[in-house]
């Protein structure tokens, strides 16, 4: 991973000057991440900070992550959720990014998500999963995403094909959707509650590639129904703001929106 950069000092000024803040913070939960990182840290643009999230590991994902350059964060409770809300928490760019930190996404194909939402274009971008190879994508994985998305169309109107963890938004909105699941509800709640605010959700597709080791949600039938089970309860919440009415959602130019 390429560290921020800032301007060289002026020779003529005793004091240099203090690197400048990360153009985006991305969050990049991590349970036992050792293999993955290295590939998913280089990946990260150019004057972006990475926020590793540790969750737990016992591998050495804390300090490998550290040596690499990236900035970790350490949340002691259990869940995909709890990693992913103590990262927007630790961030401080205007822009926030998700991504998984277990190599089956490329950080860098963030880079027109966050332009998307620096242009005023989306107030959500995320992205759908597109698998690249044998075993990228297990079948009762994609079964399960395929129910939630239906479910997520009839309680929102949001036309999207995907809950993927690759997503940018702008971090103070983020934090006002006071998100409140820890578990692997979390990213669902966060696009309910964007869509009951009234926000502009777009999705892109991104390649997904097999992820380095076991998925520690989705691996096996009862992880994945279990995170059915976890979002289901987000559904069935009621509205959490009473913003204004939803704008129409706008799919991208040969977009992938209905």
């Amino acid at each position: 991973m390429k560290a921020v950069t800032s301007p060289p000092p002026d020779p003529a000024d005793p004091t240099p000057t203090p690197p400048g803040p990360a153009e985006v913070d991305v969050v990049l939960p991590c349970l036992d991440e050792a293999d993955a990182l290295p590939w998913v840290l280089e990946r990260v643009p150019p004057g972006w900070r990475a926020l590793v999230v540790d969750n737990g590991s016992t591998d050495g994902s804390p300090e490998i992550a550290r040596a690499l350059g990236a900035t970790v964060v350490r949340e002691s409770r259990r869940g995909f959720g709890a990693a992913c809300h103590a990262g927007l928490l630790a961030a401080t760019a205007d822009i926030v990014c998700f991504c998984d930190c277990d190599a089956s996404l490329d950080p860098s194909l963030l880079v027109p998500f966050v332009r998307e939402v620096r242009d005023g274009d989306a107030d959500l971008v995320l992205g759908r999963r597109r698998p690249q190879g044998r075993g990228a994508w297990p079948a009762h994985a994609r079964a399960g995403n395929f129910a939630l998305a239906r479910m997520l169309r009839r309680r929102t109107g949001l036309r999207l094909h995907d809950l993927g963890p690759l997503r940018a938004a702008r971090r103070a909105p983020l934090v006002g959707l006071g998100l409140t699941d820890r578990r692997s509800g979390y990213p669902l709640q966060m696009v309910v509650r964007a869509a009951d605010a009234g926000w502009r959700v777009t999705e892109h597709d991104v390649p997904y590639l097999p992820r380095s080791g076991a998925s520690k949600v989705t691996g096996t039938w009862r992880g994945t129904w279990q995170a059915v089970r976890d979002m289901s309860r987000v559904l069935a919440e009621p509205p959490a703001h009473d913003g204004p009415a939803r704008r129409p959602l706008t799919a991208p130019p040969g977009g992938n929106t209905p």
